[in-house]
């Protein structure tokens, strides 16, 4: 990928002021949030001004109007120093937001944009059901048509802000069981009645990261609240998650960077038999295979990127992404705690908060045998 020297720059910027917002806002309560699974809600104003949260939306409608290059760089710097955060950051920008900026018409373009990337509104984005979620076309969370209403009804689980957040883009069925145009995309927004939050989930790792339940009884929602056209919201889904597969991968980068960059430091410190533990190859050659994955995970992270900035298909590309570095994150953040010792396995070390943050993104936006299963049909087109 060949970055002119200006972009190169302008990148450079960019991650400095991430990496500094991080340092600042985020790692002196990285542990407070996590052991009491606090959702910061405060700090996601304070990324709002600073532009972190419209990343993607041009300035027109208060983004700004930066391209994947830059977006991936903030979830990289975030998520090294805190998971759940870059998550969450990644969560609004490219689901949320991003659903309503490729498929939303001018009206509700104006009306939610501004709010969702000044950082006054947080998004949520709801396509997964308890009973379903990689298989989405069995989804029982319908709306049938009254008038010029919709009537919402059902479960949405595993949504990232699905207790704050003040709108949510939500996928649900309005035609026929199976049928991969039978679903369509609806914005809500948070006090409508009949909108609710349910449980909040207490999970391994990004426990920082709010994880709850959304409930639909009987909610009412005009006909203007659709996003696009009837039957379009599953083939909307797809789309939307081919960026959202960058995201998960450029947070994988982040939080396997954290973790060898802190192994490093480590194996350069630690004494054992007289010498740093860095000169034993038993713990050099893991260093080099950290180092090796982290670097073909940001060349893939980095090409799906491109080619979304440039507009082309990128199904393929971002699922092998998002697929090696989730994996990576996670083979990375397990030699860091192995590397760190009897210190990898406590709290006061920040390797085994990386351990617990990484496997989410095997499984979040699209399980490691679902990228397998969308590289694989794309392979086998050719």
């Amino acid at each position: 990928m060949g970055l002119s020297a200006e972009r190169s720059n302008h990148l450079q910027l960019i991650r400095a002021s991430a990496r500094d917002f991080a340092a600042t806002h985020i790692r002196p309560h990285v542990m407070e949030w996590d052991e009491a699974q606090i959702f910061p809600v405060d700090l996601f104003k304070k990324m709002g001004e600073l532009g972190f949260l419209g990343v993607l939306v041009p300035e027109t409608y208060g983004g700004a109007g930066l391209g994947y290059q830059e977006y991936i760089t903030i979830i990289e710097e975030i998520a090294k120093v805190c998971g759940s955060i870059g998550l969450s950051v990644a969560a609004h920008n490219s689901l949320c937001t991003n659903h309503i900026l490729t498929f939303g018409n001018e009206a509700q373009k104006s009306k939610y944009l501004p709010l969702l990337a000044s950082g006054q509104w947080l998004g949520a984005w709801g396509l997964t059901e308890p009973n379903t979620g990689s298989d989405a076309g069995r989804m029982q969370c319908v709306a049938h048509k009254d008038g010029d209403h919709w009537v919402i009804n059902g479960t949405k689980s595993w949504i990232t802000h699905g207790k704050s957040g003040d709108v949510a883009v939500v996928i649900v069925r309005t035609g026929a069981l199976l049928d991969s145009r039978g679903m369509s995309a609806f914005v809500v927004e948070r006090g409508i009645p009949g909108f609710n939050a349910g449980k909040k989930e207490n999970k391994l790792g990004m426990r920082a990261s709010e994880t709850a339940e959304m409930i639909f009884d009987n909610c009412r929602i005009h006909e203007s609240q659709m996003l696009g056209v009837e039957g379009e919201g599953f083939i909307q889904s797809m789309k939307i998650l081919d960026g959202g597969r960058i995201s998960i991968a450029a947070l994988s980068l982040g939080i396997a960077k954290g973790a060898y960059e802190a192994s490093v430091q480590y194996a350069k410190e630690r004494q054992q038999f007289g010498q740093p533990i860095a000169n034993f190859q038993g713990i050099s050659f893991k260093l080099a295979d950290m180092a090796t994955k982290i670097e073909a995970s940001e060349l893939l992270t980095r090409n799906a990127g491109e080619l979304k900035d440039e507009g082309k298909k990128c199904t393929m590309e971002s699922a092998m992404a998002k697929y090696y570095a989730s994996e990576t994150s996670v083979q990375v953040s397990t030699d860091a705690v192995q590397i760190f010792g009897g210190y990898g396995y406590t709290k006061d070390f920040p390797v085994e908060k990386f351990y617990r943050d990484s496997k989410l993104c095997t499984i979040g936006e699209g399980t490691s045998e679902i990228q397998k299963l969308v590289i694989s049909r794309e392979a086998l087109k050719g």
